[in-house]
């Protein structure tokens, strides 16, 4: 049977709080007004009965009233529901609070005693039963034992003794292991350091710089911009390749800042045990907070390398079901380092500069040296076998570091614990009022720490790799991205060290720099300055005060000498080396438009015999083409074979990375891009009755062509899983192999029409071995190259091809 029950209105609501409110008011009142007429009676009994003094007879007598009073609330709060305060007024909530500090307080006092009582009681209760000895006598025997100094002294050494053998313990077993966490970890305040780095020598990176300084520029003198109701960015996080200038431009913070700065390597907080990285992180904060204290409130800490402790973690996952990231850029599976990224020819993009910054990323540093890291791993295998457990590498540093960042604006804790403690007290007494007039008896809150500790990380990993709770408002929410060196930064990074060193006036010349930065491509600033410098070397050891543009060539050729291999080719082989890379450099040249050559050589790197370079005259941003473009490299890769083809009548096994790159490719426009081969027109060229059919046959001749280059090797970095989805494909394979068939026959007519300037530029390039910048530019354009006019009906055209 339902029961019509009518909710009660608001405002029976309220009334019913309100009623219950001044119950609890009125019952308070009462209870106080009890203990209070009983005080008479009872410092009587202290003073009177039991002799104690007036002091101390009204001490006891407030503690007495206070007593009774907490326990009146304790059984009160027992039985009668608290009122709820929702939407009162500022006046009620405030005795609400003094109201439940009370009660917390005497509640657990009395917890504690009840505790307590049994605790000694049960024992007593035993003892008397087993032996008939009384509390009384318990209580003797501990006052006898106090009473003899050599007793309390026994107690007192072996109090000291054990807590400190214990520490010591511990920090013989984690001291060395803390130790070498903590040597890591620097600081260094104004006027300490200096690197000889300032900010106006970070050259290449413009708008990071500006960045930076603006935001720093803020934390130092920010008072005035909280004060506006502004409030400061806690991090900066530095993201960019290695060797990009993140730690140049920390250097260049330390020295240029009139603050105190902590550097850390993220490797340092990667302990054996767990919890090791917690307190390093703890040390860390410490120190940063210290130097903020001696130098006005402002303290750095940089972290460089912080994907080590700020790397996603398990269960923080960012994909999506049923679909794999593609790769960013062809290099991601393609890539023959330094000298190479599509094939041992470089084609400098920004895809291509990040892959080889990435590539020259140097190891971590390990925290422990080797004695000391094999002494580790045997303890950490007793404790922990399998490999559980231990080596958590910086996992729990990371959520440490978490709060201390969302915990900087804190107040201090043991200031916050006393305060907290002491008005506690004073509203327990009861009598003790909150204020009298204006002179208030409670101690304030205590406010946040004046100190600022601000954070800066480094790192060369995608955003998506590092932990979001990491990246959010607050902590480093403010992203600033260092680019690989362009051509325009290359230039500006060669007015800074051309303008250290001496050298001949020719090099100040526009074309000349332009040509430096051209033929620099992939270099990073520490190599740039590597390079000023040995040029000078080479001029002084011959006597000569200013260096010259041999200089540099030599220089850069000195830079490179780990892959540059000074070996003599026999005649023949000179030859069909130098055929081969001018087929690549008359490809570019004919068909590529938006490219500056470089360099072009026959001088061995690593495993290619001979090298062309070139670069982006102006780079697409996102590494996005037009189709035409991007079958215009795959003519480029394929000039190689086509030039062997016309002067050999055969092709080299030295086609292999040209065969594999544009396998690599053609896999990623058709399987990624939707880019298929250029349709076949012979309208008025054939009948109509036959066009179609001609057409189809023309097709079918360009996809034997290409199914004849594609690379069908396992194994080796094109065989990923992005290239083999595409070609595993029926009808993207048969797309693929006519896009290369007809790059291939684009790339074997123009070295048939070009014969004698391919000859010209082989021979230039016997002579001279290697030609730089403006030198390429000018043989290739005396050569008097040209595209042909393909006639796809000319069989004298169309190579050989088996059926």
């Amino acid at each position: 049977m339902a029961v019509d029950a009518r909710r009660p209105t608001t405002a029976e609501r309220d009334a019913q709080r309100n009623a219950l409110a001044a119950e609890w008011r009125r019952l308070a009142r009462g209870a106080t007004f009890v203990a209070i007429l009983t005080s008479p009676a009872t410092f009587a009994l202290l003073h009177v009965a039991n002799d104690w003094s007036i002091g101390w007879s009204i001490i006891g007598t407030i503690l007495i009233i206070a007593a009774f009073r907490g326990l009146i609330d304790v059984i009160a709060h027992r039985f009668v529901p608290r009122a709820s305060l929702y939407g009162a007024g500022r006046e009620l909530l405030d005795e609400d609070v003094v109201s439940r500090r009370r009660l917390w307080w005497w509640r657990s006092l009395y917890r504690r005693l009840f505790q307590l009582t049994l605790w000694l009681g049960i024992p007593c209760l035993i003892l008397y039963a087993i032996n008939g000895t009384t509390p009384a006598d318990i209580v003797n025997s501990i006052s006898t034992f106090f009473s003899n100094p050599q007793s309390v002294a026994t107690l007192l050494i072996l109090g000291l003794q054990i807590p400190l053998l214990f520490f010591a313990n511990l920090l013989i077993l984690f001291g060395p292991l803390l130790f070498f966490g903590l040597k890591q970890m620097k600081g260094y305040e104004p006027g300490d350091a200096d690197w000889g780095v300032k900010l106006a020598d970070v050259r290449g990176q413009a708008e990071p710089k500006q960045e930076v300084t603006r935001v720093i520029e803020l934390w130092q003198s920010g008072d005035e911009f909280r004060k506006a109701g502004g409030k400061p960015e806690r991090g900066l996080l530095f993201i960019g390749a290695p060797g990009t200038g993140k730690t140049m431009l920390s250097k260049g913070i330390a020295t240029s800042f009139n603050s105190p700065i902590v550097t850390m390597p993220g490797s340092g907080f990667a302990q054996t045990f767990i919890g090791m990285d917690v307190i390093i992180v703890q040390f860390l904060l410490a120190k940063a907070r210290r130097l903020a204290r001696k130098w006005g409130g402002q303290c750095i800490v940089f972290i460089d390398e912080i994907d080590a402790v700020g790397r996603r973690r398990q269960g923080v996952g960012a994909g999506s079901f049923g679909f794999s990231q593609p790769p960013s850029s062809i290099h991601d599976h393609l890539f023959y380092g330094r000298w190479g990224a599509l094939t041992p020819t470089d084609w400098e993009t920004p895809e291509w500069r990040e892959r080889v910054f990435r590539s020259r990323a140097p190891e971590s540093a390990p925290v422990y040296p080797v004695g000391l890291q094999s002494m580790v791993d045997r303890i950490n295998g007793f404790f922990f076998p399998g490999g559980m457990m231990g080596g958590q590498g910086g996992g729990l540093a990371l959520n440490q570091l978490l709060v201390q960042m969302d915990g900087i604006d804190e107040p201090p804790f043991f200031r916050k614990w006393a305060t907290k403690k002491f008005n506690t007290l004073l509203d327990a007494l009861y009598i003790v009022p909150r204020n009298i007039g204006r002179l208030k008896l409670r101690i304030r809150p205590a406010k946040p720490r004046q100190e600022q500790v601000y954070f800066i990380g480094a790192t060369n990993v995608p955003l998506e790799q590092l932990d979001p709770a990491l990246l959010r408002p607050g902590r480093m929410g403010r992203h600033i991205y260092f680019r690989t060196p362009t051509k325009i930064d290359r230039l500006d990074i060669f007015d800074l060290y051309l303008g250290k060193v001496d050298h001949v006036p020719e090099l100040d010349t526009e074309k000349r720099r332009d040509e430096l930065a051209r033929i620099t491509n992939g270099y990073s600033p520490a190599m740039i300055e590597q390079v000023c410098s040995m040029a000078l070397t080479y001029a002084h050891s011959d006597g000569r005060e200013a260096f010259e543009w041999a200089d540099l060539v030599e220089a850069i050729t000195t830079v490179e000498a780990g892959t540059a291999q000074n070996v003599e080719y026999a005649p023949d082989q000179s030859r069909a080396t130098a055929i081969h890379e001018a087929g690549h450099a008359i490809a570019s040249h004919v068909y590529i438009s938006n490219a500056d050559h470089t360099r072009l050589s026959i001088r061995k790197r690593g495993s290619s015999l001979g090298h062309y370079q070139l670069m982006q005259k102006e780079e697409r941003v996102g590494g996005v083409a037009f189709r035409h473009e991007e079958v215009a490299k795959l003519v480029m890769v394929l000039g190689a074979m086509a030039a062997e083809h016309v002067f050999y009548g055969e092709n080299s096994t030295g086609v292999g990375g040209d065969v594999q790159s544009v396998t690599m490719g053609v896999g990623m426009l058709v399987g990624a891009a939707a880019i298929g081969p250029e349709p076949v027109d012979l309208r008025g060229r054939v009948p109509e009755s036959e066009r179609e059919e001609r057409e189809q046959e023309l097709m079918d001749r360009f996809e034997r062509i290409g199914n004849q280059i594609i690379n069908r090797l396992s194994g080796g970095p094109m065989m990923g899983d992005v290239i083999g989805a595409a070609l595993g494909d029926r009808f993207k394979r048969r797309a693929a192999a006519r896009i290369l068939g007809q790059a291939y026959l684009t790339a074997l007519a123009c070295m048939h029409h070009n014969r004698e300037g391919v000859a010209r530029v082989a021979e230039t390039l016997m002579e001279r071995g290697e030609l730089y910048g403006d030198e390429v530019t000018d043989v290739l354009d005396a050569a008097d190259l040209s595209a042909p006019e393909i006639d796809l009906l000319d069989e004298d055209l169309w190579p050989q091809v088996a059926a």
